[in-house]
């Protein structure tokens, strides 16, 4: 048992390059803006907060869960918006912790007045540590019985493998009142991330994403002076990313009749097979519910990826959970601007 937790240690370590060459992600990407592209800050036009939340693999012990926070604001008087993003992401049985906090600036400008375009830019600053507590070595159990002893390894391991390093990202969105198509360009100064003072340096993430939004007749909620429209809507959407050696694909399509948002999409790329197997992954199925007052929002979304690959349904699929909160921080006595905003789903 000592040697293969030795081992084990030992390839992670070696291999830290390998280990998180690939970001996290989140099913409902449209839900995590400032995570999916740098240019999404302010989309809304007013103030947002959100939250996001992914466990991933949760039967098995190397599970993955992935938390995000952020808050952006659209400044109208300037064009411009401003958003800061927090993201604690923890893989595997070892502990592998990653802490990332991002400062984001947008600048929005009208083509003409369909067609809108939004860059945006991302700094961040990252830690990233191990720990190894939750490994068990041989002088951890009897070796008559084999039965587990509570009691501390003498195994003289270092557990101080840090590292903090800087990156920066930019991005942008081309939208009209329907449609949008953006793309994002992740570590692109491919910072060393090494725990231990090795040369593996970060690979680039490319994220290309849009979709179209076909709105059909509203609905009413309400009666007599009380009623009021909602949106009834289908929005099919892609995303592909790809990083190192990793590429990926989303596909779907969201259903929306106010209050009630319900998504379905495929992950993976059947095409492209990955050491022989084929890139299939999940099925994701979403619920969402969107609570409307008279000036702000409420978004409250589930969803659920149905595994599909050769890991099979035994690692539990991944759970995750989304909460946005949007309300309006402008001067209520000036008139608002004809300002386009971009169509993509809330989730």
């Amino acid at each position: 048992m000592y040697r293969i937790s030795l081992l084990l240690c030992v390839l992670m370590l070696a291999f830290s390059g390998a280990v998180t060459a690939q970001d996290p992600q989140f099913s409902q990407f449209y839900a995590a803006p400032l995570y999916l592209n740098p240019a999404m800050a302010g989309s809304t036009g007013q103030a947002r907060a959100g939250m996001n939340y992914r466990n991933q693999w949760p039967a098995i012990d190397a599970n993955f869960t992935t938390m995000s926070a952020y808050f952006d604001y659209f400044i109208e008087d300037k064009n411009s918006a401003v958003g800061m993003i927090i993201t604690r992401d923890r893989e595997g049985l070892a502990g592998l912790r990653s802490l990332s906090i991002g400062l984001q600036y947008a600048y929005e400008m009208k083509i003409n007045k369909n067609i809108g375009f939004r860059p945006g830019v991302q700094v961040a600053l990252y830690n990233r540590d191990i720990n190894f507590g939750k490994l068990t070595f041989g002088d951890q159990f009897d070796p008559t019985t084999g039965q587990f002893l509570d009691k501390p390894t003498a195994e003289g391991f270092n557990t101080n493998f840090k590292k903090t390093f800087v990156d920066l990202s930019l991005g942008g969105v081309l939208f009209t009142r329907t449609a949008w198509l953006g793309i994002s360009a992740w570590h692109l100064t491919q910072p060393n991330q090494s725990l231990i003072n090795e040369n593996s340096p970060l690979p680039r993430k490319f994220s290309v994403h849009g979709g179209f939004k076909f709105y059909l007749r509203p609905g009413t909620v309400g009666s007599g002076v009380y009623a009021k429209k909602t949106e009834r809507s289908i929005a099919p959407a892609i995303q592909y990313r790809h990083q190192g050696q990793f590429d990926q694909m989303d596909v779907g399509l969201y259903f929306t009749s106010a209050p009630l948002v319900l998504g379905t999409w495929y992950r993976g790329i059947p095409f492209k097979s990955v050491n022989n197997y084929a890139n299939n992954e999940s099925i994701v199925l979403l619920i969402g519910f969107t609570q409307l007052g008279a000036k702000d929002a409420i978004n409250i979304g589930y969803s659920f990826d149905y595994t599909v690959s050769k890991l099979g349904t035994g690692s539990g699929g991944a759970h995750e959970f989304s909460l946005v909160y949007t309300w309006p921080m402008r001067n209520p006595r000036k008139p608002p601007k004809d300002k386009l905003i971009i169509p993509c789903p809330d989730f």
